[in-house]
């Protein structure tokens, strides 16, 4: 696990090695669509203890995203490419946000154009450090965007090079808690159901 302070990690953007990284993002244009489960633990800084949990990501490209947690669902987030819309299962409510905004940009990070190719990427974000540790290169990443800074501080990639896949991704809030996302098994440019893509809300209190 990362040090919590940014200045204890290796290597400073000008000296951080982003071969592995940027082979990583040219594959990228290839995968269409991807399914993949993960485990995810949260650490806030109130909670002695990390809450754990799993769900499944799965997306379309351009613009579809299918993000859950728990089975079944306890948390939703699907995106019809224009909006948004985060729902809570347990309270019978949903929310939607615009898909370029920052509320979303935790759900859409992957799938959005910021990883679509290395100019793309360096666009979008500053490398702030890079390690090695067991063959898994793991990447420091600092948002540009100061909309996205507000929500999301810190970004890191966790990158297996043998297989060319992201192992984790973690990101750091705006409230220094820090989400940890390790993924399992993805499958790409697979097909999905009709109507994979569109929640439905009968029943909820939709704002």
């Amino acid at each position: 696990m990362r040090p919590l302070l940014i200045s204890a990690l290796v290597a400073s953007s000008a000296l951080a090695d982003s071969t592995a990284l940027d082979t990583w993002l040219k594959r990228q244009p290839s995968i269409q669509s991807l399914d993949v489960t993960f485990s995810q633990e949260r650490k806030l800084p109130a909670l002695k203890e990390a809450v754990r949990a799993s769900g499944r990501l799965s997306f379309s490209k351009p613009s579809m995203v299918r993000w859950q947690l728990g089975e079944p669902p306890q948390t939703l987030a699907v995106s019809d490419g224009t909006t948004f819309t985060v729902i809570d299962t347990t309270e019978k409510t949903a929310r939607k946000v615009p898909v370029n905004s920052p509320a979303a940009a935790r759900f859409s990070m992957l799938t959005g154009d910021a990883f679509g190719s290395p100019d793309t990427f360096r666009n979008a974000f500053q490398i702030e450090a890079h390690q090695v540790s067991s063959g898994i290169h793991q990447y420091t990443l600092k948002p540009n965007d100061r909309r996205m800074r507000a929500n999301v501080s810190w970004v890191f990639l966790d990158i297996d090079p043998t297989k060319n896949e992201l192992r984790a991704m973690e990101i750091e809030l705006k409230d220094r808690s820090r989400v940890r996302t390790i993924f399992n098994k993805p499958r790409f440019n697979v097909k999905f159901p009709a109507g994979f893509f569109q929640p439905d809300l009968q029943g909820y209190d939709v704002k």
